[in-house]
Formats: structure tokens, sequence, C-alpha cells
């Protein structure tokens, strides 16, 4: 049996902040917006009707004499289970917010920090604050159907891929550096019509005029009591065998959660972790079972599935 515990009550983790983005790098999937993504591994996650629990965070586990665990969640309900594989990223992440005073209230109008979607900011004016990856991405996503796009950082470097950062460059993008937001504006108390940004030397201002502001200050991420379990850790990551065994025995992990040696930090890579951590906890639960898993054309249980879809499987 297999039971996918989920802190959030939605499946995705650290993918569903970039939603709109496009996904170039999983083997036989043609570029795909990250959000019909997540959609396809949740369906193909149903295939043998695993047990998903959602809005439970695992604060605690404990080791039985019999070398099974009882994991407790933040809900107090409590799962048994002979292994456990985790592959919880880089924590519970959460955007790190615009620090200015009364900021928040207009976190249900005006003011983002992820673009769930590129439409509706079709013909506005946009501000975003930030450097990396995703404030670059949307800059260039956005600039096709803003009215227009001003981007601010409070450094000259910008994060992300170099082609990227010279197509915003180049494009109709008003790149503000090295400026930080220092004030909000407006008028009705409800909406952000106006932003003031400081230059980080000189302190000189400028204002804009919005209709939508967008902030991507990074991320925080919490581990919670996990890094109280005695797990071999570094600051980020769990240190793994190359089998993705952490040093408790019966836990293994995956993902971005784990470093080793030969670590690929893609989404492609964690599929690979994923299969060496389940082959490892097979393992560890029945010695005797194979040591690789059988590809899907000589399992049965699939052999059930073709026949079900109509599938003549002979082999």
């Amino acid at each position: 049996k297999t039971k996918l515990i989920e802190a959030k009550d939605e499946l995705g983790g650290r993918m569903l902040i970039y939603p709109e983005k496009m996904i170039w790098d999983v083997g036989g999937v043609t570029p795909t917006l990250c959000h019909q993504l997540i959609g396809q591994l949740k369906e193909q996650a149903q295939t043998f009707e695993p047990t998903i629990v959602l809005g439970q965070q695992i604060m605690n586990q404990e080791r039985q004499e019999d070398g099974t665990y009882i994991l407790t969640s933040s809900t107090g309900e409590q799962h048994w289970t002979r292994t456990v594989i985790l592959a919880i990223g880089y924590g519970i992440l959460q955007m790190a917010k615009l620090e200015i005073e009364g900021a928040d209230r207009y976190e249900v109008t005006n003011l983002q920090y992820t673009v769930q979607e590129l439409e509706p900011f079709r013909g506005k004016r946009v501000l975003i604050s930030g450097g990396g990856d995703s404030a670059v991405d949307w800059a260039n996503e956005l600039e096709s159907i803003a009215a227009s796009v001003t981007i601010v950082h409070r450094r000259e470097q910008f994060g992300g891929h170099e082609k990227n950062i010279v197509r915003m460059k180049e494009s109709s993008v008003n790149v503000r550096v090295p400026y930080a937001v220092s004030q909000l504006h407006s008028s009705n108390g409800e909406t952000i019509d106006q932003v003031t940004i400081n230059h980080i030397e000189t302190g000189e201002s400028e204002q804009f005029e919005v209709d939508a502001v967008i902030v991507n200050h990074g991320l925080k991420s919490d581990f919670g009591p996990l890094k109280e379990w005695g797990l071999d850790m570094g600051e980020w990551c769990a240190n793994v065998s190359d089998k993705l065994e952490t040093n408790l025995p019966g836990i293994f992990a995956a993902g971005d959660f784990v470093d080793y040696t030969s670590k690929v930090r893609l989404i492609a890579g964690a599929f690979t972790d994923a299969v060496l951590a389940l082959n490892s906890a097979k393992l560890f639960i029945d010695p005797t079972a194979a040591k690789v898993a059988y590809v899907s054309s000589h399992n049965e249980r699939f052999k059930e599935k073709n026949k079900a879809l109509g599938v003549v499987d002979d082999h």
C-alpha cells in the first residue's frame, strides 16, 4: 500500500509557484505549461489508487521496536508505515513578502506574489519587483500583452538564464536598477495606483502609475520539526547514499530535498530519484525482492490494465 501525505491543500509542491512557466526538459513531454504537467502527474499518480492525504504536515516520527514508524501529523492523526520516502523539496515554501507597512492590505486586490495566469494583466500597467529567474520570466511573458512592464531590482545584475535577461533588456520592458520599491500609494485605500521607487545608492526617487504590482523576492523555506529527526543534513538538503538512503533506517528521500555526488536538479532528475528511492524502500521491506524494478511490459499488474484499455499484450 502507498500513502501520500502533503502538508498543503493541493499537490504540486514548488511547481505551483510558476504555473504559467513553460517546461522544456521532461523527456517524452513536448513543451508544456507547468500547471498542465502538474495535472498530468496527478492523473498518473492515481494509476494504482494510492491513499492521498492533504493538509497534514508530519510533525514527528517514532520508530517502533519492530522497526516500523508511527508518523504524527499536525492534525494529530497518526500514520503507520514500514518505510518513508521524503519528497519535501525545500520544505514548506512561502513567498518573501514586500517589507512595506500596510502592503498586505493590497494582497486581495492588485498586489501579487505569483502569476497564476497571464490574461488578467492584458492591457495593464505592471510593475515587477525582483531580479530572479521568475521575475525575468514574468517580465518577458507579460511584455507582449500588458500596456507596459517595469521591472525594479536592487542590484545591477539579474539572476536567471542569460538569454532571458538579454531578451528582457532588448524588449520594451522598462528596467530600473539598482532601485527598490519604497512606497505604495492608493487613492481609494483598496488598490495600488502609484509606486515610488528609490535608487539604492543616491536615494533618488521615481514614481510610476500602475494597475498591478508583482513581487518576487524569493522564497522562505520551513522544514518545521524535521530537523529534529536526527537526519544527516546540510543547510537545505539531506545527505543520502547512491540508493537514496538517509542515515535513518527505513527512511529514504528524493527530489530537491536530497544531495549526493551525481545529483541533477531538474524535474526529470526528481523522477529518477523517485524510482531509486522506491526500489530501495522495496528492498528494505523485502530483501528477496528483485534489485531492479521490472519494466512495465513485464509487470502483471500493467498487463491487466492494458486489457482494460483494449491493448493486446502477448509479451
